[in-house]
């Protein structure tokens, strides 16, 4: 029997100041920019699922502030991301408390990561795996600003094989359809890596297509047979399977760009060598 927590935590920032500002008020005045909500509130998409770029926000922070911009955010968040320090668990939710950033916390959705943990039996309690992880963390205050009410529920990815991923996609499902509020799901990854622009916008062509059609076995299968460096690819296979489950039979491309686009690449230190950014909007689920 898992144990429930009765003692909450704070996490503290772990990359305010370098992948995004580290003073509060620069920190609203930066998330405001990126975010630029409609006046019109019917100009956001409700959605099952978004993907989002989790670099610094000079690089990644306008194409992930778009995606957000143009999605219905509700109060609760589902958060999947890799954990590029392979630390912990290999399916880590942070279970309760609050994330801590400058001026302000997001609390956990608790009870809806007890439920979850419930039906997926990979999926464990590790808060530690996601202290100093990047990923997550640097989409929340943009999610903050779209939607002040946030809740999150964290859970950073490790190595897993298509079989685990897909089961938990499936256990996400389930917990979503079953619960009467509404969930977002948010799945954080960057595309190829350290090839030159050109280069990584030919090799993330196909990931794109293995995106829109809503493939999770054919995500992983490319990402795995081509050796591409895609560091968020399977959590995004667990989101993609999710989507299929809730219903979700294709995404729309909100926006594809590197981080040439951002900062060139002689002023970055890049050297020629880029990382794809893509966001997707899933459409809203249908009856499961």
């Amino acid at each position: 029997m898992r144990t429930r927590f009765k003692t909450s935590r704070v996490r503290l920032p772990s990359v305010a100041g370098t992948f995004y500002p580290a003073d509060p008020a620069e920190l609203r005045r930066v998330a405001h920019d990126l975010v630029r909500l409609a006046a019109d509130e019917d100009a956001a998409e409700p959605a099952c699922a978004i993907v989002c770029p989790h670099a610094g926000w000079p690089y990644a922070g306008p194409l992930a502030g778009l995606t957000i911009a143009s999605t219905v955010i509700p109060p609760r968040v589902i958060l999947l991301g890799p954990n590029h320090r392979s630390h912990g668990a290999r399916q880590a939710v942070d279970p309760r408390g609050a994330w801590r950033f400058p001026g302000f916390d997001v609390p956990v959705d608790e009870a809806f990561a007890e439920r979850l943990m419930r039906v997926s039996p990979g999926l464990v309690a590790d808060p530690e795996a996601h202290d100093g992880e990047h990923a997550l963390e640097v989409l929340v205050p943009l999610l903050r600003q779209a939607q002040p009410a946030l809740r999150i529920v964290p859970i950073a990815v490790g190595r897993l094989d298509l079989g685990s991923a897909l089961a938990l996609g499936e256990a996400l499902a389930a917990t979503i359809a079953r619960d009467k509020d509404p969930s977002l799901l948010v799945l954080s990854s960057d595309l190829s890596h350290e090839l030159s622009d050109a280069a990584t916008r030919e090799r993330d062509r196909p990931l794109l297509r293995e995106l829109e059609a809503v493939s999770p076995a054919g995500l992983f299968d490319l990402v795995h047979d081509e050796h591409i460096a895609m560091c968020g690819a399977v959590p995004v296979t667990a989101g993609l399977a999710a989507c299929h489950a809730l219903g979700a039979k294709a995404a729309e491309t909100i926006g594809y760009a590197t981080s040439e686009d951002a900062v060139r690449g002689d002023v970055s230190g890049h050297g020629g060598r880029v990382v794809g950014y893509a966001g997707l909007r899933f459409a809203e689920r249908f009856a499961v």
